[in-house]
């Protein structure tokens, strides 16, 4: 486990049901967090219900620390969050989920212990707890249902920290075989164009050359495997015997 890197600690305060102990460890573990900090959890610990659910993440539940207060889990932290609602009757500076990961990983880069607590499934945290914070993380949901689940809120803190200190592609295609490279690219349009000239498609005259042009640019612009290209050679060529044969 990747208990050497730099990160928050995730502290669940009374967690009642050991199923969602077990599914917020798999959310921690889906994204490389493994430090879990359990406060008196409702149904004692250890917790089979909660090893079940946590499946592959269970070596995070063993190694996960059992304290009896929300002063002690935080003790040792120099920046704490409390990810709730708006809290009643106290004052505290209340950050989106990105801008609240974006600073604990620049505060955890300059040598800063942090925590996020996450209250219990039934009410939340009280205000004892969350005078504890130091800010406040609200999550922009359904103004009508509010509610998280213990294990989704853990799930979606962790993708938010992944997301903000790893290096991500946003964007890729994963090809099934190699990519064509340009010399077979351009034999497939050679291809096309020459049984497109037989066909006489390239009408009238003073068009041809801007309609050989669009043509080749199409070719350009697709992300075509060897694989590919070969099937569009194929699919050519049966089509020139099936004229052939009906001549």
């Amino acid at each position: 486990m990747p208990t050497s890197s730099p990160q928050p600690a995730f502290v669940l305060i009374r967690p009642q049901m050991g199923e969602n102990i077990g599914a917020a460890a798999r959310g921690m573990w889906n994204f490389g967090l493994d430090r879990m900090r359990v406060v008196a959890p409702r149904d004692g610990w250890p917790n089979s219900k909660a090893v079940a659910m946590a499946s592959g993440a269970g070596r995070l539940l063993d190694d996960a620390q059992l304290v009896q207060t929300t002063a002690e889990a935080v003790s040792d932290c120099h920046w704490v969050l409390a990810t709730t609602a708006r809290p009643r009757g106290l004052t505290k500076t209340v950050l989106t989920p990105e801008r609240a990961m974006t600073e604990a990983r620049d505060r955890i880069a300059a040598g800063e212990r942090v925590a996020i607590m996450f209250g219990p499934e039934r009410a939340g945290m009280e205000n004892d707890d969350i005078a504890r914070a130091n800010a406040i993380v609200s999550v922009p949901v359904n103004p009508d249902f509010a509610s998280l689940n213990l294990a989704q809120c853990v799930l979606l803190m962790a993708y938010e920290w992944r997301r903000q200190t790893a290096e991500i592609i946003h964007e890729q295609t994963e090809a099934a075989g190699d990519w064509a490279s340009q010399v077979e690219i351009e034999a497939l349009a050679s291809h096309y164009e020459d049984r497109l000239e037989t066909a006489r498609f390239f009408f009238p005259d003073t068009k041809a050359e801007g309609m050989k042009t669009n043509l080749r640019n199409l070719w350009s612009r697709m992300p075509l495997t060897r694989a590919d290209v070969q099937i569009l050679h194929g699919i050519l060529r049966q089509m020139v015997r099936w004229k052939e044969r009906d001549d």
